[in-house]
């Protein structure tokens, strides 16, 4: 079953349960989809890279509301984004841990030969798309700078 059809599936669970920030969610996933399957100009399926990086934006969007929303002491808008970004995640691959992202991240930087923050650029590519979907970009930044430091 596609991202496609799973959503669906998620989207009718939300209706029958009248769960209006679950719908939210949903649908902002479902039209993510469509738009970006009309962009290529066919109605095929989306590749599961493509449906992971969509989710992944979509849940980064979410947390970067919320975060502003929370500087901004506006936890009454803070709290619905944190909600719906946790029900986007749920289609995504399981996140993984800071310590088996660091593993990744030195693996990169011995394979590579990379030897401080000018490779940054190149170590950066390589272990996001090794993690695509599986750790978040700020995550896998803030431990190649510690790394390359």
């Amino acid at each position: 079953m596609g991202l496609q059809d799973k959503v669906m599936a998620a989207m009718k669970e939300a209706m029958k349960e009248k769960n209006q920030e679950a719908l939210a969610a949903l649908r902002a996933v479902k039209s993510e989809i469509l738009l970006a399957q009309t962009e290529t100009g066919s109605k095929e399926e989306l590749t599961e890279e493509q449906e992971i990086k969509i989710l992944s934006k979509l849940v980064k969007q979410r947390k970067d509301s919320a975060a502003i929303f929370s500087q901004q002491n506006r936890a009454d808008l803070a709290d619905p984004e944190l909600a719906q970004a946790e029900i986007i995640s749920q289609f995504l691959p399981a996140q993984l841990s800071e310590a088996e992202i660091e593993k990744v991240v030195v693996d990169t930087i011995a394979k590579v030969g990379a030897e401080g923050m000018k490779d940054m650029g190149k170590v950066m590519g390589i272990v996001n798309q090794q993690l695509a979907g599986q750790a978040d970009g700020k995550t896998i930044s803030t431990i190649v700078r510690a790394k390359l430091a």
